[in-house]
């Protein structure tokens, strides 16, 4: 038997309303969405406006899935409850698919529908809107068969679709010709900057930013995988994962922001790589585009760099008043190496960066080669990397040596011809600024001589090494103190005086996490007479160590001991980025 639909008609409001009036309220599935919790009356009412502003004939539903506002599991639960038709997930799907020369693919494409046969007097037809009587009776008409609804997942009925007419071409032998395939890739294109083009698409981007923005992330994570489309921010160094939605939209948001960066729609197989500008409540920000194609579709992450809200001094990045004195101290000699080192995400441009603000005066000139360049600094030249023309860290710096310089600032020490460059620029004069990849301090030592740098002219040239790690602060709103046990005390017992340690609660200040903001624990190694001659003997990185912390140098574990007893972060977070020592 043939399952009647619910009450509910296809969803058409009756007449006009004044002006005022909730237009949403007229729409029996936008209104079971709000009072569900699963959308706000206002994103329903902007949906309802949008749709009568256009014309348009798609229902709310899809609507609200193009503008990113549900997920198709809350659309297909709510119309289940509506309409009184059972919910099926692609697992418990039918074996028997009806294929039919009377139904196209763009008609089971454009409404969303699969059909299998069950038994011979009836079709199950599964569907995301069962309200669309004028699909239902088509079916009937077509097939001569009694129909049973069943609502699925619009995600999944794509993929099964997409899945089901790619087997039939292969069957038929669609091995087309070159020019074929061509005209096919040519059309897709133009669909796709048509899609990237449409107003609910360019709407979601901004939402997905504008979120992005609000909750203070560092990236964003696009990743489509064969069910969903995941949307996740990195939010103080972690990533938090939200509500998924229908991967059927990536094609057109990752075509979307492509186009914004610039970068080439039609290559899906390649890396691709750009960025682009966006004001966002009133801040200007940079965006990093990378792309790289996966099992699944193109994965993208956009990096924000707020240019407006970065903090340039080292005292709010995480250095305490005597560490920061002596730094700037090595940062005023007129010539030498200041490296800064740690792993990807560890800060260590931003201090480069609040380096350069310190020493940015009207009677030095600095050049920077980065790759990229994050921040602009007004009255220093900054180099942009292109390795695609030949102009890498390397070529750049013998160029800029005879720019007559007297700061350099090179992003990152990668070979050993960069290596030798500073060096050499050390050597003739200049003050050189740069980073490496390495775990410690005492490690970037290791890491010149492994590069090719003769010990000599190490200790001649390396005036200090910076290793840092970032450690998530205390929301300061929920921060609450308690009493450690006596594992964790035993940790603090070489500080002097007392330390109450706080532990991450969670709020709504800080989207309950229990932390807010990010701080540098830090040590740093200055070349010591002591040093330089473990180094000319040849000392390992562990004799540099035990060396240093002889001669008064604080471990990163230490500075996030003292952070922890200050109640700036917790022991976790310090234990989570370092190692005790």
């Amino acid at each position: 038997m043939r399952q009647e639909n619910s009450q509910i008609a296809r969803e058409n409001p009756a007449s006009e309303d004044d002006a005022g009036t909730l237009r949403y309220l007229e729409y029996p599935l936008s209104v079971a969405l709000v009072e569900g919790g699963r959308l706000s009356a206002t994103d329903a009412e902007r949906a309802v406006r949008l749709r009568e502003n256009q014309q348009s004939d798609q229902s709310i539903g899809t609507i609200l899935l193009q503008l990113g506002l549900i997920s198709d599991r809350d659309l297909a639960v709510t119309l289940a409850t509506l309409c009184g038709v059972p919910v099926i997930e692609k697992k418990a799907y039918p074996d028997l698919a009806h294929i039919s020369e009377n139904i196209s693919s763009n008609f089971l494409k454009q409404h969303r529908l699969v059909v299998f046969e069950e038994q011979e007097d009836h079709l199950v037809a599964i569907m995301v809107d069962p309200t669309d009587r004028y699909v239902i009776d088509a079916l009937e008409l077509i097939s001569g068969k009694q129909i049973r609804l069943v609502i699925g997942i619009a995600s999944e009925i794509d993929e099964v679709i997409q899945t089901l007419f790619s087997e039939l071409m292969k069957e038929e032998g669609g091995d087309d010709d070159g020019g074929t395939e061509h005209q096919l890739l040519l059309d897709d294109v133009e669909q796709l900057k048509e899609l990237a083009s449409e107003a609910p698409v360019i709407k979601m981007v901004n939402q997905i930013i504008q979120r992005a923005v609000s909750s203070k992330a560092s990236d964003i994570h696009i990743e489509p995988f064969e069910n969903s489309l995941k949307i996740r921010y990195r939010v103080d160094g972690l990533l938090r994962e939200t509500e998924s939605t229908a991967v059927n939209l990536a094609p057109a948001l990752i075509s979307r922001i492509k186009i914004m960066a610039n970068l080439n729609i039609a290559e899906r197989r390649l890396p691709q790589d750009g960025r682009f500008k966006v004001r966002v409540h009133g801040a200007t920000l940079d965006m990093r585009v990378s792309t790289v194609p996966t099992l699944h579709g193109e994965s993208m992450v956009l990096r924000l760099l707020q240019r407006d809200h970065v903090n340039l001094d080292f005292a709010s990045l995480g250095f305490d008043s005597m560490l920061e004195q002596r730094l700037l101290e090595i940062l005023d000699r007129p010539h030498g190496i200041v490296v800064v080192t740690g792993p990807t995400g560890s800060g260590k441009t931003t201090s480069l960066y609040a380096a350069l603000n310190y020493l940015n005066r009207p009677e030095r000139k600095i050049l920077t080669v980065e790759d990229p360049v994050e921040y602009n600094i007004e009255g220093v030249n900054q180099i942009q990397v292109k390795p695609n023309i030949g102009l890498n860290f390397s070529s750049a710096l013998r160029s800029i040596v005879r720019q007559d310089p007297d700061i350099i600032m090179i992003g990152e020490i990668r070979d050993q011809e960069t290596a030798q460059i500073a060096v050499q620029s050390a050597l003739t004069g200049h003050l050189v600024l740069s980073s490496l990849h390495t775990n410690d301090a005492a490690g970037s030592i290791t890491r010149f001589i492994d590069m090719g740098i003769e010990p000599f002219l190490l200790t001649s040239t390396v005036n200090a090494v910076v290793a840092q790690r970032l450690v998530r602060n205390l929301c300061p709103d929920c921060k609450q103190p308690y009493d450690p046990p006596p594992e964790v005390a035993a940790r603090f017992e070489s500080f002097p005086g007392g330390a109450t340690l706080y532990k991450a609660v969670g709020c709504e200040h800080c989207s309950g996490s229990g932390y807010r903001g990010r701080s540098a624990i830090i040590e740093m190694i200055e070349l010591s007479e002591g040093l330089r001659s473990l180094i000319l003997q040849g000392g390992d990185k562990n004799a540099l160590a035990e060396c240093a912390k002889r001669e008064g140098a604080r471990s990163m574990y230490e500075d996030g001991l003292l952070k922890v007893m200050q109640g700036i972060t917790t022991l976790e977070e310090v234990l989570r980025v370092t190692q005790e020592n």
